[in-house]
Protein backbone atom coordinates (compact mmCIF):
# COMPACT_ATOMS: atom_id res chain seq x y z
CA UNK A 1 0.00 0.00 0.00
CA UNK A 2 2.86 2.42 0.73
CA UNK A 3 4.15 2.02 -2.81
CA UNK A 4 0.70 2.72 -4.21
CA UNK A 5 0.16 5.78 -2.05
CA UNK A 6 3.40 7.34 -3.29
CA UNK A 7 2.12 7.22 -6.86
CA UNK A 8 -0.60 9.78 -7.43
CA UNK A 9 -2.86 9.80 -10.46
CA UNK A 10 -0.56 12.18 -12.36
CA UNK A 11 2.58 10.09 -11.80
CA UNK A 12 4.33 8.64 -14.81
CA UNK A 13 5.09 5.39 -12.98
CA UNK A 14 2.88 2.30 -12.77
CA UNK A 15 2.61 -0.36 -10.06
CA UNK A 16 3.38 -3.90 -11.27
CA UNK A 17 1.07 -6.59 -9.91
CA UNK A 18 2.64 -9.87 -8.87
CA UNK A 19 0.35 -12.42 -7.24
CA UNK A 20 -2.22 -10.63 -5.04
CA UNK A 21 -2.51 -12.20 -1.60
CA UNK A 22 0.64 -14.29 -2.04
CA UNK A 23 3.25 -11.59 -1.37
CA UNK A 24 4.79 -13.54 1.54
CA UNK A 25 5.41 -16.48 -0.79
CA UNK A 26 7.18 -14.53 -3.54
CA UNK A 27 10.55 -16.13 -2.78
CA UNK A 28 9.11 -19.62 -3.23
CA UNK A 29 7.15 -18.56 -6.33
CA UNK A 30 10.35 -17.17 -7.83
CA UNK A 31 11.88 -20.66 -7.92
CA UNK A 32 9.42 -22.24 -10.43
CA UNK A 33 9.28 -19.01 -12.45
CA UNK A 34 13.09 -18.84 -12.63
CA UNK A 35 13.11 -22.49 -13.72
CA UNK A 36 10.51 -21.78 -16.42
CA UNK A 37 12.56 -18.89 -17.82
CA UNK A 38 15.71 -21.05 -17.75
CA UNK A 39 13.85 -23.78 -19.67
CA UNK A 40 12.57 -21.20 -22.19
CA UNK A 41 16.09 -19.92 -22.90
CA UNK A 42 17.78 -23.32 -22.92
CA UNK A 43 15.03 -25.01 -24.95
CA UNK A 44 14.81 -22.40 -27.68
CA UNK A 45 18.59 -21.90 -27.84
CA UNK A 46 18.96 -25.68 -28.20
CA UNK A 47 16.47 -25.74 -31.11
CA UNK A 48 18.31 -22.86 -32.82
CA UNK A 49 21.68 -24.54 -32.26
CA UNK A 50 20.49 -27.89 -33.61
CA UNK A 51 18.99 -26.33 -36.75
CA UNK A 52 22.11 -24.21 -37.36
CA UNK A 53 24.63 -27.02 -36.91
CA UNK A 54 22.75 -29.93 -38.55
CA UNK A 55 22.95 -29.58 -42.33
CA UNK A 56 20.13 -32.10 -42.86
CA UNK A 57 17.77 -29.65 -41.12
CA UNK A 58 18.47 -26.83 -43.55
CA UNK A 59 14.98 -27.15 -45.03
CA UNK A 60 12.02 -24.72 -45.20
CA UNK A 61 10.12 -26.42 -42.36
CA UNK A 62 13.07 -26.04 -39.97
CA UNK A 63 13.87 -22.50 -41.07
CA UNK A 64 10.33 -21.56 -40.00
CA UNK A 65 10.86 -23.48 -36.77
CA UNK A 66 14.01 -21.43 -36.17
CA UNK A 67 11.94 -18.25 -36.63
CA UNK A 68 9.45 -19.57 -34.06
CA UNK A 69 12.22 -20.41 -31.57
CA UNK A 70 13.81 -16.97 -32.03
CA UNK A 71 10.44 -15.28 -31.44
CA UNK A 72 9.85 -17.32 -28.27
CA UNK A 73 13.34 -16.49 -27.04
CA UNK A 74 12.69 -12.77 -27.53
CA UNK A 75 9.34 -13.05 -25.73
CA UNK A 76 11.13 -14.47 -22.71
CA UNK A 77 13.74 -11.71 -22.81
CA UNK A 78 11.06 -8.99 -23.03
CA UNK A 79 9.35 -9.98 -19.76
CA UNK A 80 11.97 -11.63 -17.53
CA UNK A 81 13.15 -8.38 -15.94
CA UNK A 82 9.76 -7.28 -14.59
CA UNK A 83 8.29 -10.73 -13.85
CA UNK A 84 11.27 -11.98 -11.84
CA UNK A 85 12.00 -8.46 -10.57
CA UNK A 86 8.62 -8.35 -8.82
CA UNK A 87 9.07 -11.83 -7.33
CA UNK A 88 12.63 -11.12 -6.19
CA UNK A 89 11.53 -7.82 -4.67
CA UNK A 90 13.79 -5.34 -6.47
CA UNK A 91 11.06 -3.88 -8.71
CA UNK A 92 7.69 -2.51 -7.63
CA UNK A 93 6.87 -0.09 -10.42
CA UNK A 94 7.81 0.82 -13.97
CA UNK A 95 8.06 4.13 -15.84
CA UNK A 96 5.59 4.98 -18.60
CA UNK A 97 8.31 4.92 -21.27
CA UNK A 98 9.56 1.49 -20.17
CA UNK A 99 5.99 0.23 -19.96
CA UNK A 100 5.22 1.41 -23.49
CA UNK A 101 8.43 -0.18 -24.81
CA UNK A 102 7.65 -3.49 -23.15
CA UNK A 103 4.08 -3.52 -24.48
CA UNK A 104 5.44 -2.87 -27.99
CA UNK A 105 7.71 -5.92 -27.81
CA UNK A 106 5.09 -8.19 -26.21
CA UNK A 107 2.38 -7.38 -28.77
CA UNK A 108 4.83 -7.25 -31.67
CA UNK A 109 6.24 -10.65 -30.78
CA UNK A 110 2.71 -12.08 -30.43
CA UNK A 111 1.90 -10.88 -33.95
CA UNK A 112 5.24 -12.28 -35.15
CA UNK A 113 4.52 -15.70 -33.63
CA UNK A 114 1.08 -15.73 -35.24
CA UNK A 115 2.64 -14.87 -38.62
CA UNK A 116 5.29 -17.59 -38.25
CA UNK A 117 2.61 -20.16 -37.41
CA UNK A 118 0.73 -19.10 -40.56
CA UNK A 119 3.91 -19.50 -42.62
CA UNK A 120 4.40 -22.96 -41.10
CA UNK A 121 0.81 -23.87 -42.04
CA UNK A 122 1.58 -22.77 -45.63
CA UNK A 123 4.70 -24.96 -45.54
CA UNK A 124 2.65 -28.00 -44.44
CA UNK A 125 0.02 -27.26 -47.12
CA UNK A 126 2.63 -27.18 -49.89
CA UNK A 127 4.42 -30.29 -48.54
CA UNK A 128 1.23 -32.37 -48.47
CA UNK A 129 -0.90 -30.92 -51.28
CA UNK A 130 1.84 -30.15 -53.78
CA UNK A 131 4.90 -32.22 -52.76
CA UNK A 132 6.50 -32.38 -56.23
CA UNK A 133 6.81 -28.58 -56.37
CA UNK A 134 7.72 -28.13 -52.69
CA UNK A 135 11.41 -27.34 -53.22
CA UNK A 136 10.71 -25.08 -56.22
CA UNK A 137 8.02 -23.08 -54.38
CA UNK A 138 9.75 -22.70 -51.01
CA UNK A 139 13.20 -21.67 -52.17
CA UNK A 140 15.73 -19.98 -49.87
CA UNK A 141 14.91 -16.66 -51.54
CA UNK A 142 11.17 -17.12 -50.92
CA UNK A 143 11.77 -18.05 -47.28
CA UNK A 144 13.89 -14.95 -46.79
CA UNK A 145 11.15 -12.78 -48.30
CA UNK A 146 8.56 -14.43 -46.05
CA UNK A 147 10.78 -13.76 -43.03
CA UNK A 148 11.21 -10.08 -43.94
CA UNK A 149 7.45 -9.76 -44.52
CA UNK A 150 6.75 -11.29 -41.10
CA UNK A 151 9.21 -8.90 -39.44
CA UNK A 152 7.74 -5.84 -41.18
CA UNK A 153 4.16 -6.90 -40.50
CA UNK A 154 4.75 -7.42 -36.79
CA UNK A 155 6.94 -4.36 -36.18
CA UNK A 156 5.67 -1.59 -38.46
CA UNK A 157 1.91 -1.80 -37.91
CA UNK A 158 2.03 -1.45 -34.10
CA UNK A 159 3.89 1.89 -33.53
CA UNK A 160 0.86 4.18 -34.22
CA UNK A 161 -1.19 2.65 -31.41
CA UNK A 162 1.80 2.25 -29.06
CA UNK A 163 3.19 5.76 -29.56
CA UNK A 164 -0.28 7.15 -28.87
CA UNK A 165 -0.03 5.75 -25.32
CA UNK A 166 2.71 8.31 -24.58
CA UNK A 167 0.29 11.20 -25.08
CA UNK A 168 -2.70 9.91 -23.10
CA UNK A 169 -3.61 11.23 -19.66
CA UNK A 170 -3.83 8.54 -16.99
CA UNK A 171 -6.19 9.38 -14.16
CA UNK A 172 -7.15 5.95 -12.78
CA UNK A 173 -4.92 4.45 -10.07
CA UNK A 174 -1.72 3.40 -11.79
CA UNK A 175 -1.96 -0.30 -10.94
CA UNK A 176 -1.28 -2.77 -13.75
CA UNK A 177 -3.07 -6.11 -13.87
CA UNK A 178 0.17 -8.03 -14.41
CA UNK A 179 3.90 -7.92 -13.73
CA UNK A 180 4.39 -6.71 -17.31
CA UNK A 181 2.73 -4.11 -19.55
CA UNK A 182 -0.06 -4.69 -22.06
CA UNK A 183 -1.75 -2.14 -24.31
CA UNK A 184 -5.23 -2.96 -23.01
CA UNK A 185 -4.04 -2.48 -19.45
CA UNK A 186 -2.76 1.04 -20.16
CA UNK A 187 -5.82 2.27 -22.05
CA UNK A 188 -7.98 0.97 -19.19
CA UNK A 189 -6.33 3.60 -16.96
CA UNK A 190 -6.58 6.46 -19.47
CA UNK A 191 -9.00 9.32 -18.74
CA UNK A 192 -10.08 10.00 -22.32
CA UNK A 193 -8.99 9.95 -25.95
CA UNK A 194 -8.77 6.15 -26.27
CA UNK A 195 -11.08 5.91 -29.31
CA UNK A 196 -8.17 5.69 -31.77
CA UNK A 197 -6.38 3.09 -29.64
CA UNK A 198 -9.52 0.99 -29.25
CA UNK A 199 -10.43 1.02 -32.97
CA UNK A 200 -6.87 0.66 -34.29
CA UNK A 201 -6.06 -2.00 -31.69
CA UNK A 202 -9.15 -4.01 -32.67
CA UNK A 203 -8.22 -3.65 -36.36
CA UNK A 204 -4.72 -4.97 -35.60
CA UNK A 205 -6.10 -7.99 -33.77
CA UNK A 206 -8.54 -8.75 -36.60
CA UNK A 207 -5.98 -8.24 -39.41
CA UNK A 208 -3.26 -10.21 -37.65
CA UNK A 209 -4.32 -12.76 -35.04
CA UNK A 210 -7.85 -13.43 -36.27
CA UNK A 211 -6.96 -13.43 -39.98
CA UNK A 212 -3.99 -15.72 -39.34
CA UNK A 213 -6.18 -18.13 -37.34
CA UNK A 214 -8.76 -18.25 -40.14
CA UNK A 215 -6.09 -18.84 -42.81
CA UNK A 216 -4.47 -21.58 -40.70
CA UNK A 217 -7.89 -23.23 -40.32
CA UNK A 218 -8.51 -23.01 -44.09
CA UNK A 219 -5.09 -24.50 -44.82
CA UNK A 220 -5.83 -27.49 -42.59
CA UNK A 221 -9.24 -28.01 -44.17
CA UNK A 222 -7.46 -28.19 -47.55
CA UNK A 223 -4.76 -30.47 -46.09
CA UNK A 224 -7.41 -32.79 -44.63
CA UNK A 225 -9.22 -32.89 -47.97
CA UNK A 226 -5.97 -33.83 -49.73
CA UNK A 227 -5.05 -36.45 -47.13
CA UNK A 228 -8.46 -38.15 -47.26
CA UNK A 229 -7.98 -38.55 -51.01
CA UNK A 230 -4.90 -40.73 -50.41
CA UNK A 231 -5.79 -44.39 -50.91
CA UNK A 232 -3.31 -45.90 -48.46
CA UNK A 233 -4.27 -45.66 -44.78
CA UNK A 234 -0.58 -45.75 -43.75
CA UNK A 235 0.22 -42.84 -46.07
CA UNK A 236 -2.71 -40.83 -44.68
CA UNK A 237 -1.47 -41.34 -41.12
CA UNK A 238 2.11 -40.53 -42.12
CA UNK A 239 1.00 -37.28 -43.80
CA UNK A 240 -1.08 -36.18 -40.80
CA UNK A 241 1.74 -36.98 -38.38
CA UNK A 242 3.90 -34.33 -40.04
CA UNK A 243 1.30 -31.76 -38.94
CA UNK A 244 0.93 -32.81 -35.29
CA UNK A 245 3.73 -30.56 -33.97
CA UNK A 246 2.38 -27.53 -35.78
CA UNK A 247 -1.21 -28.15 -34.65
CA UNK A 248 0.02 -28.39 -31.03
CA UNK A 249 1.99 -25.14 -31.42
CA UNK A 250 -1.10 -23.38 -32.83
CA UNK A 251 -3.26 -24.55 -29.91
CA UNK A 252 -0.57 -23.62 -27.36
CA UNK A 253 -0.45 -20.10 -28.83
CA UNK A 254 -4.11 -19.31 -29.49
CA UNK A 255 -5.82 -20.87 -26.44
CA UNK A 256 -4.00 -18.61 -23.91
CA UNK A 257 -4.71 -15.55 -26.08
CA UNK A 258 -8.41 -16.39 -26.20
CA UNK A 259 -8.43 -17.04 -22.46
CA UNK A 260 -6.68 -13.75 -21.63
CA UNK A 261 -8.99 -11.81 -23.97
CA UNK A 262 -12.07 -13.33 -22.35
CA UNK A 263 -10.76 -12.55 -18.87
CA UNK A 264 -10.00 -8.92 -19.78
CA UNK A 265 -13.31 -8.50 -21.58
CA UNK A 266 -15.77 -10.32 -19.33
CA UNK A 267 -13.87 -11.13 -16.14
CA UNK A 268 -14.00 -7.86 -14.22
CA UNK A 269 -15.74 -9.69 -11.34
CA UNK A 270 -13.03 -12.37 -11.18
CA UNK A 271 -10.24 -12.39 -8.63
CA UNK A 272 -7.13 -10.38 -9.66
CA UNK A 273 -5.21 -13.63 -9.21
CA UNK A 274 -7.08 -15.09 -12.21
CA UNK A 275 -6.00 -12.14 -14.38
CA UNK A 276 -2.39 -12.58 -13.25
CA UNK A 277 -2.39 -16.33 -13.91
CA UNK A 278 -3.89 -15.93 -17.39
CA UNK A 279 -1.39 -13.19 -18.21
CA UNK A 280 1.56 -15.34 -17.18
CA UNK A 281 0.22 -18.32 -19.12
CA UNK A 282 -0.11 -16.06 -22.19
CA UNK A 283 3.54 -14.94 -22.12
CA UNK A 284 5.22 -18.09 -20.77
CA UNK A 285 3.29 -21.13 -21.99
CA UNK A 286 4.04 -20.95 -25.77
CA UNK A 287 7.80 -20.22 -25.38
CA UNK A 288 8.05 -23.02 -22.81
CA UNK A 289 6.04 -25.64 -24.70
CA UNK A 290 7.15 -25.13 -28.32
CA UNK A 291 10.70 -26.52 -27.87
CA UNK A 292 9.26 -29.47 -25.92
CA UNK A 293 6.62 -30.16 -28.58
CA UNK A 294 9.07 -30.07 -31.48
CA UNK A 295 11.73 -32.03 -29.61
CA UNK A 296 9.24 -34.82 -28.89
CA UNK A 297 7.10 -34.84 -32.03
CA UNK A 298 9.65 -34.03 -34.75
CA UNK A 299 11.84 -37.04 -35.41
CA UNK A 300 14.77 -35.13 -36.92
CA UNK A 301 14.96 -32.70 -33.99
CA UNK A 302 14.53 -35.47 -31.43
CA UNK A 303 17.34 -37.56 -32.88
CA UNK A 304 19.72 -34.60 -33.07
CA UNK A 305 18.94 -33.54 -29.49
CA UNK A 306 19.49 -37.10 -28.25
CA UNK A 307 22.80 -37.22 -30.09
CA UNK A 308 23.76 -33.86 -28.57
CA UNK A 309 23.12 -35.10 -25.03
CA UNK A 310 24.87 -38.39 -25.69
CA UNK A 311 28.00 -36.53 -26.82
CA UNK A 312 27.92 -34.35 -23.71
CA UNK A 313 27.50 -37.41 -21.52
CA UNK A 314 30.64 -39.05 -22.91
Amino acid sequence: MSAISTLNFNSSRFILTGFPGLEVDYFWLSIPFSSIYAMIFLGNCMVLHVIRTESSLHQPMFYFLAMLAFTDLCMGLSTIYTVLGVLWGFIQDISLDSCISQSYFIHGLSFMESSVLLAMAFDRYIAICNPLRYSSILTSDKIMKIGVTILCRSSLLIPPVIIRLKFLNYCSPHILSHSFCLHQDLIRMACSGIRFNSIYGLALVISNLLLDAVLILISYIMILHAVLAIASREERIKSLQTCVSHICAVLVFYIPIIGLTMVHRFGRHLSPLVHVLMGNIYILFPPLMNPIIYSIKTQQIRRRVQRLFCLKGM
